[in-house]
């Protein structure tokens, strides 16, 4: 079994493909697996892939997979947990990079910690300025109850960083159904995923270890595209909602679960100009109804709590939706 696989998707990113893939040669050993999934490309990504793969495969476990069809991140990543075999995952995208070392420091880490698993913290590059990104939690190096760590409901805490990259898991999560992800969801497929993990999983840590670095403004990202893929985020957050609510911890965990809906309502609404105004009709329409389908309890709890920007925002949405139910 090797130590550590790492599932790295790509699609479309032959311009960024090769600083990945040189960033896993310079984390390379010979226990551990790269899994690289190719979503169905359309530019030369196949061919980096390829050439990459026999030359990674020299110093590392190596498998390459492309797909026939374009299925969108959360597939390719669960293409490559189906494939994977270390007793650590850990995940990258196609268009990010690691520090030399990172990944031996991440296991070991790991290991010393016995946890079902660890986060940490990243550095966003934008163009060439960039910024570390800190996970919300104040103690480290620390064995926490990852249940606990969903709360307070009206601050950030680890179930809004979201990013499935930063950290590692240990393989039982994977064989208990922990780590795939909903298959087809083209945005926000973290957000069900890192809810569950912190809702099932029994133990986690965050570690102050820098070594992933987020690629953003990348032209072929979805969070770059204003088009109906990204109101995917609708039916990731109906399956939070939903999963949460048949939690035994509902009651105190639901109001978190609306909050942060409602904070990404509120959030794309206020600039419907990246939209294509046919998705930012339906992007009212979705969150209208969306809101409707919320717990309304918690959900009135939340608006009269939030700032009155986005409270005003999506009570409206709140009052269309009552008239639209009103007159059907």
């Amino acid at each position: 079994m090797p130590k550590l696989s790492v599932i790295v998707p790509f699609y479309n990113v032959q311009q960024y493909a090769p600083d990945t893939l040189r960033s896993l040669r310079n984390n390379a050993r010979g226990d551990f697996e790269f899994v690289l999934v190719d979503d169905h490309s359309q530019d030369g990504t196949p061919a980096v892939l390829e050439r990459a793969a026999e030359e990674l495969s020299e110093v590392a476990r190596v498998r390459y997979i492309r797909h026939e069809v374009n299925g969108g991140l959360a597939t390719a990543r669960n293409t490559g947990l189906d494939a994977s075999s270390g007793e650590y995952v850990t995940f990258l995208d196609g268009d990010d990079w690691l520090a030399r070392g990172y990944l031996a420091d991440l296991v070991a880490a790991h290991e010393e910690l016995g946890c079902d698993f660890v986060r940490t913290d990243h550095v966003q590059a934008t163009a060439r300025a960039r910024t570390v990104h800190r996970v919300p939690v104040g103690l480290r190096g620390e064995v926490l109850d990852p249940r606990a760590a969903i709360l307070p409901a009206d601050r950030s805490t680890s179930v809004d960083y979201a990013y499935a990259w930063a950290g590692c898991y240990h393989r039982r999560l994977l064989e208990r159904g922990l780590l795939h992800f909903t298959d087809g969801l083209r945005t926000a497929e973290d957000r069900p995923w890192i809810w569950k993990l912190h809702r099932e999983a029994e133990s986690f840590a965050v570690l102050s270890l820098l070594g992933v670095f987020y690629r953003r403004g990348v032209a072929t990202s979805l969070t770059q595209i204003g088009d109906v893929r990204q109101l995917d985020f609708i039916r990731a957050f109906d399956q939070v909602i939903e999963e949460t609510a048949q939690d035994p911890d509902a009651a105190r965990l639901l109001p978190k679960a609306v909050r942060t809906y409602c904070a990404i309502i509120a959030h794309h609404l206020s600039d419907e100009s990246k939209w294509e105004p046919a998705v930012a009709k339906e992007l009212r329409l979705r969150s209208a109804a969306a809101i409707a389908r919320m717990p309304q309890d918690a959900l009135g709890d939340v608006l009269d709590t939030m700032d009155l920007n986005r409270s005003a925002r999506l009570r409206r949405l709140r009052r269309r939706a009552s008239g639209t139910k009103a007159a059907a």
